[in-house]
């Protein structure tokens, strides 16, 4: 008989065959049971191929007769911007390097002349701005009495850390330096093999000869089942199944999702995915310059117009940002940003960064207290695609607006989601968004990944409802709803949940 070939067995058993790769490398397996291979060093025993050692090796744990222990390796490494900055200085350094230069006050202009794009200058002038190293609005000046200009940032300890190859560094820098594309996580799966038990007892013909598969006439008159070892047989061996059609396993959790929501009193709403600075920012008290506005984070849209807000609401969310009194009320709410409100730049169309625009749409609307409502929909960012981060990314914004609200009642909401989908550890910290005070990130543990954020909320300020007309307080959240759906599937990469091969979203079944 020919090796490898497969002949019907007894009483729907199914015959266990064994190909050449397969029968060498279970000898290999049963020649050192302790330790483990790995299968670099049985591909250099065997000298074949890694992907013949791959597939074979999978071949015989399919058959029961190996068993492998896979441990996975992240290393973080500097991406080609993350080399530029480690040699010639992260633009936040340069930046104040070149406002040391010029006296302490820099324009745009000058600054473009330096060779700061304005990607470069939104990230550096917002980070300096938040470590109280400059003034508010244009020129961009140093502060009179900014912190020490020779401070080591943690950002630049950590690139000098990998560029000097030690991968050992403070994990929310590292965070922090991949959102803005300067480090990535190569990741890599390390898998030791051994013989099962079923393989060392496996009779195996000695050289790779002939075994019996069946007993026949000619067999028996021949007497060579007296001389051969008999072929074994695997009686678990599954009959193919074929399955009908279903639902994408990522929509099926996600209609169930939708469903315990509105099981809790919430109603669901929609908004535009192609939206304004508008309503995906300004109304939101969100700077006009905040770095998370700019190309870095937010696709921005060519050849079509942005539809305006309404005049009166557009007036009283500038009066907000530039810290004067809403029209009809006696004083302001807020200092506000201290720079001019630019009423063309809220007219400039772009993707959906956050559902939260369809929140500020509702609230928009004066709903009557109390009101429940969500919005699970699609957004879009410049994230680098990672394990955990995609272009395209699902969100469930919700909002709870009646008298007496408070942060328990939030924390309430996301205890009462984590364990209707079978989520049983969160934990609850402290957090920061512009437009919710106080603000709370929700934490849950994924098995392979560690604690990733899916629960950000927080009470929406007033900044944010006054303008709307809305008078009672009101909890908000923008739960990371993809990212949630990875813990509750058990999936261990986001880009799993857009994958369009049958056989993964089936098991292997379809």
């Amino acid at each position: 008989m020919e090796e490898g070939t497969r002949e019907p067995g007894a009483d729907g058993a199914s015959p266990l065959t064994l190909s050449n790769p397969e029968r060498q490398l279970l000898e290999l397996l049963r020649e050192r049971p302790s330790p483990p291979w790995e299968e670099s060093e049985l591909q250099e025993r065997s000298s074949m191929p890694i992907e013949t050692v791959r597939g074979s090796l999978q071949r015989l744990r399919s058959k029961h007769l190996a068993n492998v222990d896979e441990e996975h390796e992240e290393r973080p490494r500097l991406t080609p911007r993350g080399e530029a900055a480690f040699r010639e200085g992260l633009p936040e350094r340069r930046f104040l390097k070149l406002l040391e230069d010029a006296g302490g006050s820099v324009t745009p202009e000058s600054a473009e002349a330096a060779g700061f794009d304005e990607e470069e200058r939104s990230a550096a002038i917002g980070l300096l701005r938040r470590r109280n190293y400059l003034e508010s609005g244009i020129p961009f000046r140093l502060r009179a009495d900014p912190p020490s200009l020779g401070t080591v940032f943690p950002e630049e300890k950590v690139l000098r850390a990998l560029g000097e190859g030690n991968p050992e560094v403070d994990e929310t820098v590292l965070n922090a330096l991949k959102k803005r594309g300067l480090v990535a996580v190569d990741r890599r799966s390390i898998k030791h093999w051994e013989a099962s038990e079923e393989g060392r007892r496996l009779p195996i013909a000695p050289g790779g000869g002939e075994m019996l598969g069946a007993l026949t006439p000619a067999t028996l008159a021949s007497r060579e089942w007296e001389r051969l070892p008999f072929r074994p047989y695997d009686v678990r061996a599954e009959v193919p199944y074929v399955r009908g059609a279903r639902p994408h396993p990522y929509l099926a959790w996600i209609e169930e999702f939708e469903e315990i929501l509105i099981g809790l009193g919430f109603q669901q709403a929609e908004g535009p995915l192609l939206e304004t600075e508008f309503w995906n920012g300004d109304v939101l008290f969100m700077p006009q310059d905040h770095p998370a506005r700019t190309i870095q984070d937010v696709l921005h849209v060519r050849g079509v117009n942005g539809r305006s807000a309404p005049a009166e609401l557009i007036e009283r969310v500038a009066a907000v940002h530039e810290g004067r009194a809403i029209p009809g009320e006696a004083a302001a709410i807020t200092p506000g940003w201290r720079t001019p409100y630019d009423r063309g730049f809220s007219t400039h169309p772009v993707l959906r960064s956050q559902t939260t625009a369809v929140s500020a749409r509702f609230l928009a609307g004066r709903p009557t207290p109390p009101f429940r409502m969500f919005c699970l929909d699609r957004n879009f960012r410049r994230d680098p695609v990672d394990a955990t981060h995609h272009v395209e990314f699902g969100q469930c914004e919700g909002v709870l607006g009646e008298e007496g609200v408070n942060l328990r009642h939030l924390v309430g909401v996301f205890r009462a989601l984590a364990e209707a989908i079978g989520v049983k550890e969160l934990k609850i910290r402290p957090s920061y968004f512009p437009f919710t005070e106080p603000s709370i990130e929700g934490y849950v543990r994924h098995p392979r990944l560690g604690w990733i954020e899916v629960f950000p909320g927080g009470l929406l300020r007033p900044e944010v409802v006054r303008p709307l007309g809305i008078e009672v307080p009101v909890a908000a959240w923008g739960i990371g709803i993809t990212r949630l759906a990875m813990v509750a599937l058990g999936i261990n990469d986001i880009r799993e949940l857009f994958v369009d091969d049958l056989d993964r979203l089936t098991g292997g079944s379809a």
